[in-house]
């Protein structure tokens, strides 16, 4: 695995406006109409006029093509820069590391990062992969793949590892019963999560992110622009995509080589340590997915997961909130928005207007999500963000 750590950010960045619409079924909306919303919502807390606005970042996934620019003309949004990324699952963040990389660059001072995804277009199940993918062809659906995370953390750790599966969805949707933009709202026991519908040995259904639609939009900017508005900013102090290594044959299921080393690059690029975050939006679309993060992001030593989950630690009033949203689990996972959504979330946090959720004195928080299962690889996409106060 290289040892290469991945490049400063060249000038500072902040992020200035951030906005998202509630997760759920939107089956009457398009593409551009879950867009649109967010993106003007996000430059009028700005304070940054659509003309000011020089470049664009848009991720989604099932999109089609042009997905940025069928959203930015109905906002009267033309004539830019707009690139349209696909990531997986990390492409919302994707598009939020690409706009602080161009802005940091000096190429430009106003960028906008969209992320946006309609799910419900499929009707439900599982989400499509690509075919040619040789372990998509025997099956290895998301739910497949952290079902064997799950088993491998039951194996390894003893103990009663299924209580600590269904306490993270608990967790999660305690903290989503406080959100207004999650998709699930009402909180759940251990024995409701345990006693939901099986969909992949250990996993119940409560133990599953929800599929859905949302988009989400922030407005990046450099220093200079930072210091001319009124709006409350936060600055990007660490920005890391990763895409995985290939390892063919037998791997680590509980030692995610891609979410290790973006940690370890993140934390060398802010100048921080895990013991410096007071708030995190992990990726945890299956509740297994928290556990085994919270060992790579250095939020516990390896083998501790449970511990720290059962301590109490990762809830509100604990040393570092997780997921305060609700997570993927309560907020929903729109794929193509998740990255983007978790940095609105930070921005709130970080700003004071969190509303029932608010991480009390949060002043630097940490978002992280991978993206895509391939053959070979622990996953294709990896991005972390640091966010401090200004």
């Amino acid at each position: 695995m290289t040892e290469t750590l991945s490049p400063q950010l060249q000038a500072p960045v902040y992020i200035v406006g951030a906005a998202m619409i509630p997760m759920g079924k939107h089956k009457t909306s398009s593409y551009a109409g879950l867009g649109i919303g967010p993106v003007l919502d996000a430059l009028k807390g700005a304070g940054v006029r659509r003309e000011e606005v020089q470049a664009a970042f848009v991720a989604s996934t099932y999109g089609g093509m042009l997905t940025g620019q069928r959203i930015l003309k109905e906002v009267g949004i033309g004539g830019i820069p707009v690139s349209n990324i696909d990531n997986a699952c990390s492409g919302g963040a994707t598009a939020v590391h690409q706009a602080a990389r161009a802005v940091a660059s000096g190429e430009y001072d106003i960028v906008l990062a969209v992320g946006v995804e309609k799910l419900s277009q499929f009707g439900g199940g599982t989400l499509p992969l690509v075919e040619e993918d040789p372990e998509v062809r025997q099956g290895m659906v998301m739910p497949a793949l952290y079902a064997m995370r799950a088993q491998r953390y039951l194996h390894e750790r003893g103990g009663d590892g299924t209580t600590d599966l269904a306490t993270v969805s608990v967790k999660a949707r305690r903290h989503g019963a406080l959100n207004p933009f999650a998709q699930f709202r009402t909180e759940v026991t251990v024995e409701e999560v345990l006693d939901a519908r099986p969909v992949a040995d250990p996993l119940t259904l409560f133990m599953c992110c929800p599929t859905g639609d949302g988009a989400a939009a922030v407005v990046v900017v450099s220093e200079r622009v930072r210091k001319r508005l009124a709006a409350p900013a936060i600055e990007i102090v660490a920005s890391v995509l990763h895409s995985g290594e290939l390892e063919l044959g037998a791997r680590d299921m509980l030692h995610p080589e891609i979410t290790f080393s973006s940690a370890r690059d993140a934390y060398e690029q802010a100048g921080l340590g895990p013991d410096d975050i007071d708030a995190v939006e992990l990726h945890d679309s299956f509740s297994i997915a928290e556990l085994v993060y919270y060992e790579a992001l250095q939020l516990c030593a390896v083998g501790d997961a449970g511990k720290l989950l059962h301590s109490g630690e990762t809830t509100f009033g604990g040393s570092t909130v997780v997921n305060p949203s609700g997570g993927l689990l309560a907020k929903g996972h729109p794929v193509g928005a998740s990255g983007t959504a978790q940095v609105v979330e930070m921005y709130w946090q970080l700003t004071g207007q969190a509303g029932d959720r608010q991480v009390e004195g949060a002043r630097t928080a940490l978002t992280h999500v991978t993206g895509g299962g391939i053959a070979g690889l622990d996953h294709g996409a990896c991005t972390i963000h640091i966010f401090q106060t200004t």
